[in-house]
């Protein structure tokens, strides 16, 4: 686990670091760069490989970093959640583990939800308030 630690440190460090505007200003540096370079190597098919290759690397290793991230990033606001659904009086408990479930359950989740969000517009309409539990 040592190693995964590992990498879950460097890619936090390192989709931080590739966020920062400095980074974005190099990348379009880089890119300047090599278009001003193209009439010196006559647009070459080695020219054009220079930078297909650099940025095809860059993607695919970016992809599994950015991944990481937001797959933890993911992970914590979904314990966050679970957490205000625990301690939350009236709460259905029901809920806390909803992105486990499969898509039909899920659906009937949402269905439910969608006709109470509806219920509470319209007694918003009615001038009622749409707090409170839906429950007796």
């Amino acid at each position: 686990m040592k190693s995964a630690a590992w990498y879950s440190r460097f890619a936090k460090s390192a989709a931080h670091f590739c966020g920062r505007p400095r980074v974005f200003t190099l990348a379009v540096a880089v890119i300047a760069v090599w278009l001003i370079t193209g009439p010196i190597f006559g647009f070459s098919d080695t020219w054009q490989l220079v930078i297909n290759t650099g940025t095809t690397i860059v993607t695919f290793l970016m992809v599994f970093l950015i991944q990481n991230t937001q797959n933890r990033d993911t992970e914590a606001i979904q314990v966050k959640l679970d957490e205000l659904i625990r301690s939350t009086k009236g709460a259905h408990n029901a809920l806390l583990d909803l992105e486990e479930l499969e898509e039909e359950t899920l659906d009937a989740f949402r269905k439910k939800y969608q006709a109470l969000a509806t219920a509470a517009r319209s007694d918003l309409d009615l001038g009622n308030q749409d707090t409170g539990t839906p429950e007796p």
